[in-house]
């Protein structure tokens, strides 16, 4: 799966508007609008990327 439909996915399943998942993912708040209109990111963002969604699975938390 993507990063793009997996970052989707948490922002459907949690309602959390695309800029703060940015800002706390990678402190970029446009990363999300800017993934959806075809940026490509780094390994090093992708990573950030997946480390914050790992972790909030972890916690089971919606994010606060």
């Amino acid at each position: 799966m993507s990063v793009l439909r997996k970052i989707e996915r948490y922002l459907k399943e949690t309602a959390m508007p695309p800029t703060r998942f940015g800002r706390l993912a990678v402190r970029d708040p446009r990363l999300v609008g800017d993934l959806r209109n075809g940026r490509e990111p780094g390994r090093r963002v992708v990573a950030r990327i997946e480390a914050f969604l790992a972790e909030c699975a972890e916690q089971g938390s919606v994010s606060e």
